[in-house]
């Protein structure tokens, strides 16, 4: 027990060392899984960070929500936008409703901010909700259409 400890604190040691180094070979297969910036085998040491957008707003907007993402990804962005389009035709059950909505909200989760798809400022119930939540978790919120807060 006393040689495990002794060995893993030495690995402990070795990785923090071979971390602060950093990785000789950014962007390439790397199998040396004590750099710290292997991601499944693949080094991602030197490679860019992309900022992570949520779109949010009513699904009545169809096609502003796909110009606003093709817009958002060829700057740079990595774009997290809704499934369906309830209010464009995709019809939902009182569950399903549900389980969409509380989907967007992890999907809120995952991002550094959110893009509101407000055309002519509109912002209904569900909406303000991912607005209210995402700045509950300290999310940057924008805006297709400044409002004056």
């Amino acid at each position: 027990m006393k040689d495990r400890l002794k060995s893993d604190i030495f690995l402990r040691k070795i990785k923090e060392v071979i971390k602060n180094m950093g990785c000789p070979r950014p962007g390439k297969e790397c199998n040396e899984f004590m750099c710290g910036s292997s991601v499944e085998g693949v080094c991602r040491e030197g490679l860019k960070d992309y900022k992570v957008i949520t779109l949010c707003g009513s699904t009545k907007f169809k096609d502003e929500f796909m110009r606003v993402q093709k817009e958002l990804t060829l700057k740079g962005y990595i774009v997290i936008s809704v499934g369906c389009f309830g209010h464009s035709g995709d019809v939902f059950t009182d569950e399903q409703k549900i389980m969409l909505d509380d989907m967007h909200k992890r999907k809120i989760d995952m991002a550094d901010e959110i893009f509101v798809i407000n055309v002519g400022g509109y912002i209904g119930g569900s909406t303000r909700s991912e607005i209210e939540y995402a700045e509950t978790h300290n999310k940057k919120v924008n805006y297709l259409v400044n409002i004056n807060r």
